[in-house]
């Protein structure tokens, strides 16, 4: 060709001009090429997402229906809880939330999708949550694996078990009460936190006979943030699951940059130094959740091994003290907003006080016989449960039909009990409101079988029975204690990362009861 150009009557330098003409045309021609397939494949694939995907007929948010970053947005934005409320207020009973994935409020379908015997597996949402351990009750996704295991240890968290520990709990609401009356009563206080503490310090005895001190201290040395970013970093990376293992990979080379990964870093090196701690004791000596495990350990060491009681003590830690705390926050909050519940609360408490059935602190057989209490709790919990998103399942081999739509397997469906627990048809037309009369009906079946706070079925939180006891026994003792209200200057409430933390609750308090007994020692 440069004999030609030259034989043309191009000179050297025209003809390196003209070589780059070509070459930037053939440059362009590649560029256009490229952005022509780009575009038809992303047309083709917006067209097969609104048009011909099996999940097309399923009205929801336009971009929810093309990409998971829909997903991811909103469960880092922590706004998740009332967005999905107003999608269903909108498109109805199903909201596609994903290109494979549905929100379900149809009332039918929640015991079909997570009722006992269900064919409806976890989806892998929760591999983050579970890493490379082998024993992790929580996010298993492997139904014979979850069942066996659960089976193992599912005594010890029946409330007759967990009664043994109750001298516990009283040690830590002497702490909490005596610190409330020592800081609280001058200035507004943020109980909220106190709360914390005090969920923080009941798992750290109950599970290492050892409070972590956070309510003598009136700190928690940073403990809840790295428990909150684990949370918020979770909920969103969750939705591609990818990007966990990517981060793994990585991590040798770049670091980490995941904060979930504190559930298999700090939080379970914090658990580690506990057990370790217990090694060469004598356990039997011990009235706790480890010595417990031990023994389980001892007699079924195959199936429960070593690294199996670290994952129970970090998943004690990380699940069963957070949770209680949103739940206790949510019980104060509504009772204190809602002055003629208050009213009944107390007259509650004072009968219950003159007739020499309530201690100091409230024992769980007393708060049993407190009907107007456990529907405050009941209540509290079903306007604002710990879990603010979807609980995400596949869809079984053969599809699932749901109000009259049909599913494909492997769709994602779930249910978010922020919705459930809204539904007119179950909860009445004032389910936006904080009513605890509704649970004081005789027949109260139809309304816990939608009450979706600690799960449902056989993969309903296997440590509800210690929040139930910790709420039973510190909301009437706390109320007997104080007169509170809420202060002024209480900020934004909830915020969602995956659990729905209220962010403040600032209350001004008064002493009613001046005995405060001397506070224990810590006990074995």
């Amino acid at each position: 060709m440069e004999s030609e150009a030259i034989a043309l009557g191009f000179s050297q330098p025209h003809l390196k001009v003209l070589q780059r003409w070509q070459h930037a045309d053939t440059l362009t021609a590649l560029l256009t090429a490229a952005l022509t397939a780009a575009t038809f494949l992303s047309v083709s694939y917006v067209l097969y997402s609104r048009m011909f995907s099996p999940l097309a007929k399923v009205d929801g948010p336009f971009w929810a229906s093309l990409s998971r970053l829909w997903l991811v947005k909103h469960s880092r934005d922590g706004d998740m809880h009332r967005t999905i409320i107003a999608a269903h207020k909108r498109y109805g009973s199903l909201v596609r939330t994903g290109p494979s994935e549905v929100s379900v409020a149809d009332l039918d379908a929640i015991k079909k999708i997570y009722g006992a015997g269900t064919k409806f597996r976890k989806s892998d949402w929760y591999s983050v949550w579970q890493g490379r351990r082998q024993f992790d009750i929580f996010p298993e996704r492997d139904e014979k694996v979850h069942g066996a295991q659960r089976r193992l240890l599912s005594h010890l968290y029946a409330m007759k078990s967990l009664v043994q520990y109750e001298d516990k709990v009283n040690e830590a609401i002497e702490v909490f009460v005596k610190s409330i009356k020592d800081w609280g009563t001058r200035e507004p206080l943020n109980l909220g936190v106190w709360v914390q503490f005090f969920a923080f310090d009941v798992i750290g005895a109950i599970t290492f006979s050892k409070r972590f001190g956070f309510l003598e201290a009136g700190s928690d040395n940073g403990q809840f943030k790295i428990l909150e970013r684990a949370l918020r970093s979770g909920s969103w990376v969750g939705q591609m699951p990818w990007i966990y293992w990517l981060n793994e990979a990585l991590m040798p080379y770049i670091g980490n940059f995941l904060d979930v990964m504190a559930r298999h870093g700090s939080v379970r090196q914090f658990a580690k130094t506990q057990v370790d701690a217990r090694l060469t004791k004598d356990n039997s000596s011990y009235t706790d959740l480890l010595a417990r495990f031990f023994d389980v350990n001892k007699s079924k060491p195959r199936e429960f091994d070593d690294t199996a009681v670290l994952s129970m003590t970090t998943s004690n830690i990380f699940g069963g003290s957070d949770t209680t705390a949103i739940a206790l926050r949510a019980i104060i909050w509504y009772i204190l907003k809602n002055p003629h519940c208050k009213g009944k609360l107390m007259d509650e408490i004072n009968e219950q006080q003159r007739n020499g059935k309530l201690s100091f602190p409230a024992t769980l057989q007393e708060t049993e016989n407190m009907p107007y209490l456990q529907a405050c709790m009941y209540e509290a919990l079903r306007l604002h449960p710990a879990v603010g998103m979807s609980l995400p399942r596949v869809v079984p081999e053969g599809g699932f039909e749901i109000d009259g739509r049909f599913l494909p397997a492997g769709t994602i469906v779930g249910v978010n009990p922020w919705v459930a627990h809204r539904d007119e048809r179950v909860f009445g037309k004032d389910a936006e409101d904080f009513r605890p009369e509704r649970w004081l009906v005789e027949d109260k079946t139809e309304l816990e079988r939608y009450f979706f706070a600690f799960g449902s079925g056989a993969r309903a939180c296997l440590g509800r029975n210690i929040s139930w006891m910790e709420m039973s026994k510190l909301v009437p003792t706390l109320f007997s204690r104080f007169d509170m209200s809420i202060s002024t200057n209480n900020a934004k409430w909830t915020e969602n990362c995956w659990f729905v933390h209220p962010t403040s609750l600032s209350v001004e308090a008064s002493v009613l009861n001046m005995s405060f007994p001397q506070v224990v020692r810590q006990t074995r």
